[in-house]
């Protein structure tokens, strides 16, 4: 549960850092950026604010801001019926992305914060910079993390299915309860 006033500065900070990142978009769009806290209160530290570019019953297009630091929690996209699950291409455009995914633990410069450790399983750590990219097959487990000045990216998936995302930490919802202030 985040408050009103949080999601506004969210958005306000959100659209700056995707313009430093060079991207066009218009006035009106700052208000569509939603702020996803993932049910735990905490958007400065676990957290994603995300821009919808396109979003069909087939594919979707969104730019995603990461504050420094700011952890967008491990999870997997799964089968639905008898599609194998969204496969999503990550392309980062600016500042630092820490991207981990399964496998030899080489983990240098994210960070998990204390007492969170059990809900981060992958620890092959890649460190992306503006033009580099990464395709994940449905159900491959990752997570994200803005660098020191945080990160903006895209992603690219064929059909959106966010509210049915896999979580490794029980305790994440994927849909942010927004309170007034």
């Amino acid at each position: 549960m985040i408050k009103r006033s949080e999601v506004k500065r969210a958005q306000e900070r959100a659209f700056a850092m995707i313009r430093r990142a060079g991207i066009p978009v218009r006035d009106e769009e700052k208000a569509a950026i939603a702020a996803a806290d993932f049910g735990l209160s905490r958007l400065e530290e676990f957290g994603a604010e995300i821009l919808t570019l396109v979003e069909t019953g087939r594919y979707g297009a969104k730019i995603i801001v990461l504050f420094p630091g700011q952890i967008l929690p491990e999870h997997w996209h799964p089968p639905v019926g008898d599609d194998p699950g969204k496969e999503e291409t990550i392309r980062a455009a600016w500042g630092d992305l820490y991207l981990f995914t399964e496998g030899p633990d080489t983990m240098r410069r994210g960070r998990i914060p204390a007492g969170s450790e059990p809900a981060f399983i992958c620890r092959r750590e890649l460190v992306m910079a503006p033009g580099d990219q990464i395709t994940f097959r449905p159900g491959e487990k990752h997570w994200f993390q803005g660098g020191p000045e945080g990160a903006v990216l895209y992603s690219f998936s064929s059909v959106v299915r966010d509210t049915l995302d896999g979580f490794t930490d029980p305790g994440v919802v994927r849909t942010t309860k927004i309170v007034e202030d």
